[in-house]
């Protein structure tokens, strides 16, 4: 048997460089992995504590295919306390990872032909969502001196009469921006006049460093679906779980999508959420303080070496460096400083092609880590 017995579309594989690096990050010895999104942080013991006591007192069972009441309760209230949002139960599920949560969400509202519009530079699997769902993905760009945020004059020129959805990512994987309330009002504008939805990823909620992060779901209710996940707020990337909040007729629609998929998601897991969510005022700011200061570290670094420059970072835990002074591609670049130095970063290309004078860098070390990684980094020469 060969290839010629899978599906036509999936016989010739486009590159993922995004799944390389994760390969070779955990395959190559001796290597300062500062390429994919996971933290070195061991998830807070009181979570840990928390979840294998319910687990020790029979939370090992199926829940609910949406989740268990007690985990959207803590969903609901999260939102409640942090940002003043109030949705119903019927509003949210429980997904493993919020990826899960924009595939069903894709798989439910996408007919063939339908346009997703994607801000380049985006996380890759958005457009590879968008492709397996039948939908057709439209790029639009985002530039350095705007801070990455999107221009709302390219958004518009953008929408036609297939435009089903948005996929906006604030605070943003790679590049660290945080749009601001005003843009957001802006877009949501828009959503309500052209009456698409806005998939708004806010994986990275709590690492707004320097203002309030506001979701969009304050600006545009009945067009946003909001995706977020234990992951990164509370360093928990091992127990996939997360969580979509969209209108209930279409959370109805991802239950049966869901069914044939995952049904629910791991009881224990939910049982971790519950305890992070219903503590995040305390263990949140345990995490992100880390991370501004692992990435504050970092621009002083990037500041120091002639061939980077680095925008200013306003949240999420990387930071999207600029490599064009070394006339370098991006990946031609990070396979040399895997070469010469041991450092393993992302290339920008894999952000798509607007991020090929650039490179993602990683937060997901200890300074004592970072700071070697960078000792490498300033003997080379371009």
């Amino acid at each position: 048997m060969n290839n010629s017995k899978i599906a036509k579309k999936h016989q010739q594989m486009p590159v993922n460089i995004l799944a390389d690096i994760g390969t070779l990050a955990k395959t190559m010895p001796d290597i300062l992995d500062l390429s994919i999104g996971d933290p070195d942080l061991i998830t807070d013991a009181s979570i840990i504590n928390a979840a294998f006591e319910d687990v020790r007192a029979g939370h090992t069972k199926y829940t609910e295919s949406g989740g268990d009441v007690e985990l959207i309760d803590a969903i609901r209230g999260y939102f409640s306390r942090n940002y003043d949002l109030s949705f119903e139960r019927s509003q949210i599920r429980a997904t493993v990872g919020a990826l899960h949560g924009m595939y069903l969400t894709l798989q439910t509202i996408l007919d063939d032909g339908d346009e997703v519009i994607i801000h380049e530079p985006y996380f890759s699997p958005y457009k590879d969502q968008v492709l397996n769902s039948g939908g057709t993905p439209i790029i639009i760009p985002t530039y350095e001196k705007d801070g990455f945020a999107i221009n709302v004059d390219i958004l518009e020129a953008a929408i036609t009469n297939k435009t089903k959805a948005l996929i906006l990512n604030s605070p943003n994987n790679p590049t660290g921006a945080v749009f601001s309330p005003e843009t957001f009002e802006k877009i949501a504008n828009l959503a309500k006049k052209y009456d698409f939805f806005i998939l708004s990823d806010e994986v990275y909620d709590g690492f707004s460093f320097y203002e309030d992060f506001v979701p969009m779901a304050k600006f545009a209710p009945d067009h946003t679906i909001t995706f977020g996940s234990m992951s990164k707020n509370f360093a928990m990337t091992g127990w996939r779980l997360g969580y979509m909040i969209a209108p209930t007729y279409l959370n109805e629609a991802a239950k049966i999508i869901n069914e044939g998929i995952t049904y629910s998601a791991p009881s224990p897991s939910q049982r971790a959420a519950i305890y992070a969510l219903n503590h995040s005022e305390t263990l949140i700011p345990l995490v992100t303080e880390t991370f501004q200061k692992r990435l504050e570290y970092i621009a002083k670094r990037v500041a120091e070496i002639p061939y980077l420059s680095l925008h200013p970072l306003k949240g999420s835990i990387y930071a999207f460096i600029n490599i064009s002074k070394t006339k370098m591609d991006s990946v031609s670049f990070t396979e040399y400083v895997l070469k010469e130095t041991q450092v393993l970063v992302i290339p920008g290309l894999a952000f798509g092609e607007s991020g090929d004078n650039y490179v993602r860098l990683a937060a997901t070390q200890d300074i004592s880590v970072l700071e070697e990684a960078f000792n490498r980094l300033a003997k080379l020469t371009f």
